[in-house]
């Protein structure tokens, strides 16, 4: 008897669903630097489509991924959705170009500076909306703060967030990137059923939030999941416990976040079939209390410079 994705990793509720804890994040079905057509769009659309297949119900895309590249590949591959999927999207990031760009033989990452924090509640709702028409939803599944705007008071983004919710537009509410005081500020205000914040092996800065989050019974989404670092260098502890079962680091990497609380629901992303089905494989790899332990004392040297 095959065992479901679900029954492997565990399941968490998200708008009235249960979905299996390792999702997949859809930001790299676009093109270099988060932006426009990707190189295959053919194997994106499958890329998807096989995620589905293979037990995945959590697909988590941004309207700023392309932008919106990656909301009409999701809608292109797997619309109508099946009951059991949930569709996370997130607003409230514009974009100016794209966040890495080719100098000779160098890519460099601009990083922040190519994706401008806009928390308006008028565009906040505006890019709702279209994000429903691009997916072809009658209401999202899970709406999610992208960033927090430092120039708009907190209780007015998620006041709007909340509007759609009341309206019927929007199932449940999450947010991005927060700290702990703005998570119990948007408490306040709706409840939240999720954080999306960076979060693995290598980058633990936001703990405190994932103890928070476990605390409460809010979904922990870890953004960059399979990031190790220096951990998963020859030698290191990453690459060490994977060598003992034959694995990869980032499957490693992915098993010990799924380890770490009954809320954390990590979400990977490619735009390869085969990167797909290897990042899955993390379901089926069971740590030892050793070697979970080898991995949380790890840390990362202090970087230089």
């Amino acid at each position: 008897m095959t065992t479901s994705l679900a029954d492997s990793v565990g399941t968490f509720e998200i708008a009235g669903k249960k979905v299996a804890r390792l999702g997949f994040g859809a930001m790299r079905l676009t093109g270099l630097g988060i932006w426009g057509e990707p190189e295959d769009r053919a194997e994106c659309v499958r890329v998807v489509r096989r995620a589905v297949e293979l037990g995945v119900q959590l697909i988590d895309t941004a309207d700023s991924y392309g932008p919106h590249i990656s909301e009409e590949i999701i809608r292109e591959a797997i619309h109508p959705y099946p009951d059991d999927v949930v569709i996370a999207t997130k607003a409230g990031l514009t974009r100016n170009g794209p966040d890495t760009i080719s100098r000779g033989d160098e890519l460099v990452r601009l990083g922040p500076r190519a994706w401008p924090p806009v928390g308006r509640p008028e565009y906040l709702r505006q890019q709702a909306l279209l994000s429903m028409r691009r997916l072809g939803l009658d209401r999202i599944d899970l709406f999610q703060l992208h960033r927090v705007d430092p120039g708009v008071p907190l209780e007015d983004q998620v006041g709007e967030l909340k509007n759609l919710h009341d309206e019927g537009k929007v199932v449940a509410i999450g947010l991005s990137q927060v700290t702990v005081g703005q998570i119990e500020q948007a408490r306040l205000v709706a409840d939240i059923a999720t954080v999306q914040n960076r979060y693995n092996i290598a980058d633990r800065s936001s703990a405190d939030v994932l103890d928070y989050c476990t605390r409460h019974g809010i979904g922990f989404i870890p953004w960059a999941p399979v990031a190790a670092g220096q951990l998963a260098s020859p030698g290191g502890p990453v690459d060490h416990v994977a060598a003992a079962h034959g694995s990869t680091p980032s499957n490693v990497a992915l098993a010990w976040l799924l380890h770490r609380s009954d809320v954390v629901l990590p979400i990977p992303g490619t735009s390869k079939v085969a990167h797909l089905e290897e990042n899955l494989a993390a379901s089926r790899l069971r740590l030892t209390e050793a070697e979970l332990a080898e991995l949380d004392a790890a840390a990362c040297p202090p970087s230089r410079g």
